[in-house]
């Protein structure tokens, strides 16, 4: 077997005090942000001394720390964040002698040299006497000796606070900060009963931990928000779901929980104390509803002007609210919500998943779960003309000052103003042997601009739900297909 270089070290103890981790309180947000409290008991002795706190978080942010105890006033305080390591050890040992021990694997004879290090970049370089030699995982028994480790090498990320004590005596010492590295999300579990129109929900709490520290035994609460950092390079985005799917949810509710809040946002703490260790994903179920209502339903969405040469799949959803009438009843914190069908034999099968935003209670929800085999759309710009306006319309008007005689003038510009009359005709097809509804959405009809565009005649009667978009709901018969001719005047 292959052996790796070992290195030893004579290890100094500290002559200052040090306290272990204490009562902890962790308050965890979903934005990669972490908030810890920790209450340690120290023995302070009268005047300036230096106090130890290793089993911080390896990324904590040294500006939000915050230090209180009776009778005792903060002077300084460093973090010590190199980690004791081999790597590390002979970095630091850069220009300094050590010892090489090596063993004949023959005969077991130690021999001993002293060695300078003269560089690590890539690999050691080791000066011994008048040669230069690089130091080799060859797979012959090697051990570097080390008189001391480095004062700013710590085997655990460790905070030092200089204090002032005007008395002697042990006493609370509580120590607060910001760290990333930790977060939270919520993940759902949604089982879906097509034919009785119903959804049961399990909610989970995912914590993560990437602090390098345990948190043993710390009282945990959840918020559900993101609040505003300036620090923008400690923010995180791996449970930043409002901006990827914010379609998700259809109308913002308007009821009002029984859940505990901070400020605007609102707490989900462990009914328990938990210990949160370093690399650990853990779950904690957070809501479990029986027989919600939830429907399935079909939409397509088509981009203005757009012509399809081949008919594409409708978008399968699965659409519920979480409103007290509608069986859920609880705000929705944002993560992703995974939903299972039972198939024939009644075993649950997995159909899709998407995300969701922070959802407030009594909204309408919308999850897309994947593409319909069955139900296409093809959408084709069967004709397209310009329509010019018999009267000109004055639209801009400008006011200008000559910067050198400061007089003021007025410019006026005429233009024609030109409308387009654009004919769609969108066929959807049903393979399935029920009927079938589309929700089917006309975009980009204005884009910002001037919001005049109108449908002047249209197969189906369409719903204008926005200033660029016009909906349908269009019906498809079972194993058959229907047809909408749609002619709309627009600006451009």
């Amino acid at each position: 077997m292959r052996r790796s270089v070992l290195i030893a070290a004579l290890l100094a103890s500290p002559a200052y005090a040090q306290s272990a981790q204490g009562d902890v309180a962790v308050t965890i947000y979903n934005d990669n942000l972490a908030l810890v409290q920790d209450v340690r008991q120290l023995n302070i002795p009268a005047g300036r001394s230096r106090q130890e706190f290793p089993d911080v978080s390896g990324l904590i942010r040294a500006e939000t720390v915050s230090f209180d105890a009776p009778d005792t006033g903060i002077v300084e305080q460093n973090f010590d964040y190199d980690l004791l390591s081999p790597a590390k050890l002979m970095e630091k040992a850069v220009g300094k002698v050590v010892t090489i021990v090596r063993v004949n694997p023959a005969t077991g004879l130690e021999t001993r040299e002293q060695a300078k290090i003269l560089a690590t970049n890539g690999g050691v370089v080791l000066q011994i006497g008048s040669r230069i030699e690089v130091l080799r995982d060859d797979g012959l028994p090697v051990r570097v000796i080390f008189d001391q480790v480095p004062a700013n090498l710590r085997a655990r990320p460790t905070l030092s606070v200089t204090v002032e004590s005007n008395r002697a005596g042990p006493r609370p010492a509580t120590l607060t900060y910001l760290t990333p590295g930790m977060g939270w999300k919520a993940d759902y579990v949604a089982a879906y009963d097509d034919a009785a129109g119903k959804i049961d929900v399990q909610g989970w709490i995912t914590l993560t931990n990437t602090t390098g520290t345990n948190y043993e035994n710390a009282e945990v609460v959840m918020v559900a928000g993101q609040p505003a950092q300036t620090v923008t390079q400690y923010r995180g985005n791996q449970y930043d779901y409002e901006r990827q799917q914010q379609s998700s949810l259809r109308n913002a509710g308007t009821e009002s929980g029984t859940r505990a809040r901070l400020g605007d946002y609102y707490l989900y703490p462990l009914a328990q104390r938990t210990t949160i260790a370093n690399a650990q994903t853990k779950q904690v179920s957070f809501l479990d509803v029986q027989g919600a209502a939830a429907s399935k339903a079909y939409e397509f969405r088509v981009g203005w002007l757009q012509t399809m040469s081949d008919p594409q799949s409708a978008d399968t959803v699965l659409k519920f609210s979480n409103s007290k009438a509608g069986g859920l009843g609880d705000q929705l914190p944002a993560g992703v919500v995974r939903v299972y069908i039972k198939d024939a034999r009644g075993a649950p099968q997995f159909i899709g998943e998407n995300s969701i935003a922070h959802t407030p209670m009594g909204s309408d929800v919308a999850i897309r779960t994947g593409s319909a085999f069955d139900v296409k759309v093809k959408a084709v710009m069967t004709k397209r003309e310009k329509i010019s306006s018999e009267d000109w319309e004055r639209s801009y008007r400008y006011r200008i000052i000559d910067s050198a005689t400061n007089n003021v003038r007025t410019v006026e510009v005429e233009s024609n103003v030109v409308y387009w009359r654009t004919t769609m005709v969108y066929t959807l097809t049903n393979a399935r042997d029920t009927p079938v509804t589309v929700d089917l959405v006309q975009a980009g009809l204005n884009q910002g601009y001037w919001p005049d565009a109108r449908a002047v005649s249209e197969t189906i009667p369409g719903q204008q739900i926005s200033v660029e978009d016009r909906r349908y709901s269009v019906t498809v018969p079972a194993n058959g297909k229907t047809e909408l001719t749609a002619v709309f005047e627009t600006r451009y």
